[in-house]
């Protein structure tokens, strides 16, 4: 099969497109033909050897997490999935081997669920970690409520738009951190803007919640989060996925993880219309190093996607 790799840690330049062995489909596990696969941070973050000491790498590397397909075999032991299903899912192992950047990836049934009926690939591909990470915080770091105040950082972002949508769904009043670019973007989501200015930050934010914020939301680390813990109300809490310093401030670092159910209940959400996923831009497989640059590059707005063309 056609697949993008890496032989040794680096950024985009280490990316090379060619032949690797088709992959082995294990009991619990399914053959899913990509035809997208999402770029993400957590990608090239992983390329460049940030998560060495929390995750073996058995080289080459495949990169990649995210994807959609359609299932061409299912494992022996597997009843979840059938041959034709169409399938969106966040294939994340405990090691960097086989990732989702090639035109079959063999995915363990607790990874993946159906793809929402109402979206395109692209579009199903873009949702898994963004969505998991949003969804999993909400309801398991942060346990929300109806009728709370949440504060959701980079709002407009991957994370932070997903979590704006879930938080209201759950009837909860949201602000949403952005900087000036995104103010926009986090109003159209049903959220009320606070703009990134570390003089005025909390007072923006005490201005619209006089009492405090009962829940927030870190999903960028660095002085923001270190401002959010003076915002919140007396009981309130705080989770980041983005910087472990959430510990020290009396808050809780949260990593997504697999789950076949929460992807379920995301697909549920796309198709009733409650949650949108906006892909900014898509490449070719072969072309998964530009993919990856203009991740890193950011200022899009939406998700990039690498996709795999296949005959009709």
């Amino acid at each position: 099969m056609k697949a993008i790799s890496y032989s040794r840690y680096g950024g985009p330049e280490v990316l090379e497109y060619g032949e690797r062995p088709d992959p082995k489909v294990g009991p619990d596990a399914v053959l899913v033909k990509v035809r997208a696969a999402a770029v993400n941070p957590v990608d090239w973050k992983a390329q460049a050897g940030y998560l060495d000491g929390m995750m073996d790498a058995v080289f080459p590397v495949v990169p990649g997490w995210d994807v959609s397909g359609v299932v061409v075999q299912p494992g022996v032991s597997v009843t979840e999935f059938a041959v034709g299903d169409e399938v969106m899912g966040y294939v994340r192992e405990d090691f960097l081997a086989r990732g989702t950047f090639a035109e079959y990836v063999a995915a363990p049934v607790r990874t993946l669920a159906r793809k929402p009926r109402t979206v395109g690939f692209e579009e199903a591909a873009a949702l898994p970690l963004v969505g998991l990470t949003a969804y999993q915080a909400l309801h398991q770091a942060l346990a929300v409520r109806s009728g709370e105040t949440v504060l959701v950082h980079a709002a407009a972002g991957g994370v932070g738009s997903m979590a704006v949508q879930i938080a209201r769904h759950l009837g909860c009043r949201v602000l949403g951190a952005a900087r000036e670019a995104g103010q926009e973007r986090v109003r159209e989501l049903g959220a009320e803007a606070v703009l990134y200015d570390e003089r005025t930050f909390a007072e923006q934010v005490r201005t619209l919640a006089p009492d405090g914020v009962d829940a927030a939301l870190d999903t960028i680390g660095g002085p923001f989060l270190r401002l959010t813990p003076d915002v919140l109300a007396p009981e309130g809490r705080l989770a980041s996925i983005a910087d472990g310093e959430v510990i020290a401030l009396g808050g809780r670092y949260f990593w997504v993880r697999p789950d076949s159910a929460d992807l379920a209940a995301l697909a549920a959400l796309v198709d009733e219309g409650v949650l949108t996923v906006r892909v900014a831009r898509s490449f070719p497989l072969e072309e998964a190093a530009e993919a990856q640059r203009a991740n890193m590059e950011g200022g899009l707005n939406g998700k990039v996607v690498v996709t795999v063309a296949w005959p009709d």
